[in-house]
This record gives structure tokens, sequence and C-alpha cells, in this order.
């Protein structure tokens, strides 16, 4: 039985490779888990999908992976910044050479476009709309459409980047007949339900939110070096680099490439399939290798010859979330009692062959001035499990945990999420099941489908789930993640953690911190609260793990997602 199932997988992944077209000799072929949802440059939810996004699109501002250093992409240099009381201005120039697919210019009114995309009502901008609040107003310099300053409110050291941090559209190809041009960026803060009765706006959403519009190549063309070239649904995207793309003129800007002639996404769900197909050489890049399965790769020498294996400290982290709302969950005691059943050492044992280090916070352990030293991750413990189960009102009996809730005698019993496939997620879902057995607390472990799972979380129909987060050294705004406006449904506070003292430290962190050392002292802070209110529980940041073929050099091998940059590839002289 066996091998006709091994059979099998070889027949769909042969079907799959030969189904698509003929392998270019510049071709670099990359393993995608899943179908992006979409490749909306404003509404993407995947780091795969982003991952493909920035071949497509540009933002003003990004990573250089090689460097790991914020340096400019779009922009010509990186922007002047200049204090006015309660504001902040960031001016900005557009490069010379950047033009969009069909040769015109990357103009001032493109990022005005954008900025109205991202933060008008009714439009699908949940997740970016958070990030560019404090961006008040966009001002056009009358006498060179590529110059603009933003007017922001408030300063803080992260604004220069989230100020070029984000995908630049073009207006042509998303607004052609000016539905958006009569709204003023200006107009955008505040109260915006007036906005939600305009009647272009409508006919614009209505489109903008139309799942083909994140799936269609004649909108996915924006100012990076590729375009979309095929797309079948649970087999592969493959994009093609423009033939007269603008980032070739440029000079002293290393960091902008479009080196490989086509970059092909394989989906492959399963990752045994996934590593059958790097074993026969049908892949050439794979991420996120389990960490026994790496370990085996490291020892075989027929692999080592043609692929090299890296493992950089990522800034990938996974978090238990609890469902605060919940009635049996209110208590933080109850939740810091399931915390001391997570027993994080042995699933960074079992799940990452020690390629993880435990954290106490989102900041990840390596960003040494903002990591909260005096915390210590939860231990293992049913002992002090238990104890804060009685102070937080629950009585031990025969056959479980119980307490009176609402006038009801309630049960305390626990149902884990967590993405169907991950493995890391399965077996940590398993060890707090085993764990809480030993205490008396029941637990259900159910793998869901990821966008089911997604849906879930915004809906708050959950207890406890198990996620990753991917992060970044260069900014530190949670507050779409932590404060509690953002817990109502269909926000990204899926925990609904949140306290008074947190909201203002989020606020302040969006909108005034002056200083590093100010970042510090609210930074630790707040991780001390997450770690007392116990809803959202980070576990531990991982290293990736990855391969790739050893004909391609420049790989530029970082801790940011995701941690390779694919443009950048060559082809080795042989």
């Amino acid at each position: 039985m066996r091998r006709i199932s091994l059979a099998f997988v070889c027949f769909l992944l042969l079907f799959t490779f030969c189904s698509q077209p003929e392998r270019a000799p510049e071709e670099v072929r990359v393993r995608l888990a899943a179908d992006p949802e979409t490749l909306s440059p404003i509404s993407y939810s995947s780091s795969g999908a982003l991952q493909i996004i920035n071949l497509l699109f540009q933002s003003l501002l990004s990573a250089d992976l090689g460097t790991n250093e914020i340096k400019p992409f779009l922009a010509s240099g990186m922007p002047t910044v200049e204090r006015q009381d309660s504001l902040t201005l960031f001016t900005y120039t557009i490069r010379d050479e950047a033009t969009w697919t069909n040769g015109t210019p990357v103009t001032a009114e493109d990022v005005a476009f954008t900025l109205k995309v991202a933060k008008a009502p009714l439009l699908n901008n949940e997740g970016l709309k958070p990030q560019l609040e404090f961006i008040q107003d966009i001002r056009m310099d009358r006498e060179n459409p590529k110059r603009f300053t933003f007017v922001c409110a408030g300063y803080a050291p992260e604004m220069e980047l989230l100020t070029g941090d984000f995908f630049i559209l073009p207006a042509y190809l998303y607004d052609p007949e000016n539905l958006l041009q009569h709204i003023a960026v200006a107009t955008l803060s505040g109260d915006l339900s007036e906005l939600e009765n305009d009647e272009q706006l409508k006919a614009f959403a209505a489109r903008f939110n139309a799942p083909d519009y994140g799936r269609d190549p004649n909108l996915l063309q924006g100012s990076g070096g590729y375009i979309l070239e095929n797309w079948k649904n649970g087999q592969y995207l493959t994009l093609t680099r423009k033939k007269e793309w603008w980032g070739n003129n440029t000079s002293n800007t290393q960091h902008l490439t479009a080196n490989p002639q086509r970059v092909s996404f394989q989906v492959i769900p399963d990752m045994t399939t996934a590593l059958l197909a790097l074993k026969n050489r049908q892949l050439d890049v794979l991420e996120s290798i389990p960490a026994a399965e790496f370990e085996q790769l490291k020892q075989n020498q027929s692999f080592l010859k043609d692929y090299a294996l890296h493992a950089p400290d990522a800034y990938e982290f996974m978090y238990a979330g609890i469902n605060s709302r919940l009635p049996k969950f209110a208590d933080k005691r109850t939740r810091q009692a399931i915390a001391h059943l997570l027993d994080v050492n042995s699933v960074i044992k079992v799940t990452q062959q020690n390629y993880a280090t435990p954290t106490v916070g989102l900041i990840p352990p390596s960003v040494t001035k903002f990591y909260n030293t005096s915390l210590q991750p939860y231990t293992f413990s049913p002992a002090k499990a238990a104890e804060l189960l009685k102070a937080a009102g629950w009585q031990r009996e025969e056959d479980g945990w119980y307490q009176n809730i609402h006038g009801k005698k309630e049960r305390l019993s626990l149902v884990v999420d967590y993405r169907a496939g991950n493995t890391s997620f399965e077996n940590a879902a398993i060890i707090l099941q085993q764990n809480a057995a030993k205490i008396g607390i029941p637990v259900q472990a159910q793998g869901l489908e990821g966008s089911l799972m997604s849906q879930n979380s915004k809906q708050h129909q959950f207890e406890v789930f198990f996620r990753s987060l991917s992060g970044n050294p260069f900014a530190f705004n949670f507050k779409p993640l932590l404060h509690t406006t953002y817990a109502e449904v269909g926000g990204l506070n899926f925990t609904g953690f949140g306290t008074p003292e947190s909201d203002r430290i989020l606020d302040q962190i969006s909108n005034t911190v002056t200083s590093e050392a100010e970042m510090a002292k609210l930074l630790k802070r707040l991780q001390e609260i997450m770690y007392t209110e116990a809803a959202f529980i980070p576990m531990y940041y991982e290293k990736e793990r990855l391969a790739i073929h050893r004909r391609f050099a420049n790989p530029k091998i970082s801790g940011l997602k995701p941690n390779y940059d694919v443009s950048a590839f060559t082809l080795k002289e042989e």
C-alpha cells in the first residue's frame, strides 16, 4: 500500500511539472504551500502572496535582504523629515526612471491614489489602514510631479519606514474612470460615515472588493521587474521578467534586481511531496523545511553536492491565543494556568529540533535594546497551573475542574485549533493536551483548513489556537494586533487582549514616541502587560530552514521573510 501511495504522489508531481511551460534556462522554481487567496497589494493575507507581490509591485522604501538595511526602492532617496509642533512632514521624490508596465511614469498622483485606497471606507483594506492612519494628508509639489510630502500626526522613529512601506498602485489601471479623484486624502481621517454613501466610492468598492480583482493579470502590473504570466489554480504561478524594466537603467542600486528570466511558484501543499520534488531536483528553493528532515538533509552528501542549506535567525514566531472574551477565560489567572501547561521547551525540542529561541514577547530576543530580559518564559508546571486555577475560583472535583459561571456549573475544557497540515502546531496541541490531562483538563485538538481558521479567528469563534506571525527588526507598531479598537468582529485583535494602559502605550508607540530610549521603555512595559494578561502568549522565534540549488549565486540569505531574495539570483558560471 505504501508503494502505491508513493507512486501516486510521484505521478501527481510529474503531472504538475509537465503541465506547465517548458523550463527556461534562468528559471527559478520555488515551492508555494498554498494558492494565495489574493495578490491584491492592499489586502493580501499570506507570506506567500507577499513574496509574489514584491516581484510585481514596489514600495517607496524596503529592506535590502543582502544587508538587512532599509533602502529607497521607488523613492530616489530616504525622505527628508521636518517636525512642526504636532505634525511631521516627510518629503519624498520618486526616481526619475520609475515607470509602470505601459511605460508611463510613476508619479505622486499614484501615491495619493494608493493612500485613498488604503484609507477609504467600504474597501478591503483592514490590514493596511491601521498602519497608515497617522498620515493625515499628502501635499503635491507643483513643479515636480514626482515630488510630494506626507503630513503626519505626531512623530515616532518608525514613521520614516512606515511612510514608505506600502505598495504603490498604478492609478491608470485601478481607477481608469477616476472614481476616487474627487476624494481628498485629508478627508480620510476621523469620521468617514458620510463617505460610505458616496456613489462613486461605492462603485469603486464593488469592483475593487471582487475576488477577481486580486487575480487578474491585467491588473497585477506594478513597477516591479516581473509580470504575471500564468496562474493555474492548485498547480503553479509563473512570473516573467519584463523585457524593458526601468530598474535595469539605474546606477548604484544593486538592491533593485530582476535577474532570473522566470520565477515559477509551484503549489505543493504537502511538505512530504515538496521534499520529494526537492530531492528529485524539481525545485530550486524550498523553505520552512521541517527540522527533522533538515537534519537528515545535512547528512545527505549527494544532496549537498547540488544544494546549500541555510538556517538564519528568523523573525517569525509562534504564539498561543486564548479567547479572553469567553467567560471561562475571563480571569487572567485561568489563562496563566494554561500558559504553564504549554511546555514551550518541549514544543521547541519536538517540533523544531531546537532550531528556535523561547520568547516572552513579540520582540525578538535578538533585538536586545527592546526585549524585556527581566521576564522569564512561562515554565512548565502543572502544580503552578492548579494553584492558579484555584485562585481563579475553579474547584477540583473527581472528573475535572468546575466553576459557577452566570448561575450555571461549568467544567473547564479546551478546544485547541491549529492549521491542518502544520505538524509544529499539531504537536504543540498534542503536548498541551497531554499536559492538561495531568491535572484533569480535557483538551480537544482540531486541525482546520487555513481559510476557515482565519474566518473563525476574525469572528471570535474559537477557544484556544496556535498561530504564527512574521515580524521585522524595523517596525514595532503592534496596534492592529493588540489595541482594543481592533478587537471587534473582523479586527486583527483576535484574542481580545487589551487594558487601558496597553492601549495608551500602543497609541504612544504609533504616534508620539520621540526617542529610542522612550520606545524601549514602552515596549518593555507592553511585554510585561502581555505576560501578565496571558491572552496573546508568544512562545518562540524560529530559525528558518531552507535549501537553495547551488547553480544560483547571490541568494541574499536573511532573517527577514522570505529569507532570500529570488529576484537577485544569478546563474553561476560553469
